[in-house]
């Protein structure tokens, strides 16, 4: 099975510097540009059986333009959200460390300010991952659209990596990621493989 894992394209909260999470922005006219360049990359590099897709508005926007480009339909799954930053959502980082400081330490268990857990979080990664690789076929091609700190969580659950883990793995604007999993074993015995990460080449000289 192979997984091409690709973050959404530049967003309006980038721009304006803000915490995102679960803030809802649209992609950028750049943003929309870059998911344009990523969707005809992707489809010539290995077109999609199936395309997963976060709900929240910058990764369906690019979700959309890689079905556009490949005619496939596009499967959203609300556990694909970015994490759940709560009451921080949309706000500056000096305007949130104002008015929810964060503890220190902070424990893997700590929700606070209606924010998710590093736990609930990565649970969260471990379940939709489980799902997407248990109802496909062996041999499927997988477009996964979603978000940096979903990503990294991803990343972690493929990699069998603790559930406490301080391994992460940057996604730049529409970086595409390609994990695979041996078919030709079963179950646990079945080999994961990193093709390449965060690949950009889509993006050579845009501005």
């Amino acid at each position: 099975m192979n997984l091409l894992i690709i973050r959404h394209g530049q967003s309006e909260a980038d721009i304006l510097n803000v915490y995102e999470g679960r803030a809802d922005f649209a992609l950028t006219e750049l943003g929309h540009k870059q998911a344009t360049q990523m969707a005809k990359w992707v489809g010539s590099y290995m077109k999609p059986d199936k395309i997963y897709a976060s709900t929240l508005q910058r990764a369906r926007q690019t979700a959309e333009k890689l079905s556009a480009a490949t005619g496939i339909p596009i499967q959203y799954e609300d556990a694909l959200m970015e994490w759940n930053n709560g009451l921080i959502a949309g706000l500056s980082k000096d305007e949130a460390s104002k008015k929810y400081p964060q503890p220190n330490p902070k424990f893997p268990h700590t929700a606070m300010y209606n924010q998710e857990s590093d736990i609930d979080f990565r649970t969260r990664a471990e379940t939709i991952l489980s799902k997407i690789i248990n109802e496909n076929l062996p041999e499927s091609k997988i477009a996964i659209v979603s978000h940096g700190g979903m990503i990294s969580r991803l990343f972690q659950s493929f990699m069998g990596l603790p559930m406490i883990s301080n391994t992460f793995i940057y996604s730049g604007d529409t970086g595409v990621h390609h994990l695979q999993i041996d078919t030709s074993a079963v179950g646990d015995s079945r080999n994961r493989r990193i093709v390449f990460l965060n690949s950009q080449a889509h993006l050579a000289g845009s501005h």
